[in-house]
């Protein structure tokens, strides 16, 4: 039994070096010339292009402040849900342009691509985002309208006569 080992005690009794485990793949910073991260987010029909950049925590969307773009509060917190979670309010200036949708599928939109960003501006923050859902797209959008139909699935009013 002087050649066997069954934990990891014995084998450092043996002279041998125990295997080491690395828990996550880390990830390249991901920075643009103007030391920028840049990532793309989609909720709905909107498209969302978003700057991140350490500052003082604003945020400007097509050319105005979020208070001003995003006027229900609501949405606001949306925006601002993946800073929460990874401790970094007021940390990061972050620059968007959102086209297409409605202003909560903007909303959406922004909040995946900071999430994105943030993500590669610290790859170590990845984990703490990916858990709370905010890398996945959420692919639900509206159902097409169909021939036949009134709407998506309305059918109609039915006359017998």
């Amino acid at each position: 039994m002087s050649d066997t080992a069954n934990t990891l005690a014995d084998l450092e009794t043996l002279g041998v070096e125990a295997p080491v485990q690395i828990a996550a793949i880390i990830r390249e910073q991901e920075i643009d010339a103007q030391g920028r991260a840049y990532a793309t987010g989609r909720r709905k029909d909107a498209v969302a292009r978003v700057w991140l950049k350490p500052g003082t925590g604003k945020i400007v969307v097509n050319g105005r402040d979020q208070e001003v773009y995003f006027a229900r509060p609501s949405l606001r917190l949306v925006i601002n849900q993946p800073f929460g979670v990874t401790e970094r309010t007021g940390q990061y200036d972050v620059i968007a342009t959102v086209k297409g949708g409605g202003l909560s599928g903007q909303a959406g939109a922004v909040k995946h691509g900071i999430a994105q960003a943030l993500s590669k501006y610290e790859p170590l923050l990845r984990s703490a985002v990916k858990a709370e859902g905010f890398l996945t797209r959420d692919s639900r959008t509206v159902e097409r309208k169909k021939y036949g139909k009134a709407k998506a699935r309305k059918s109609f009013q039915f006359s017998k006569r």
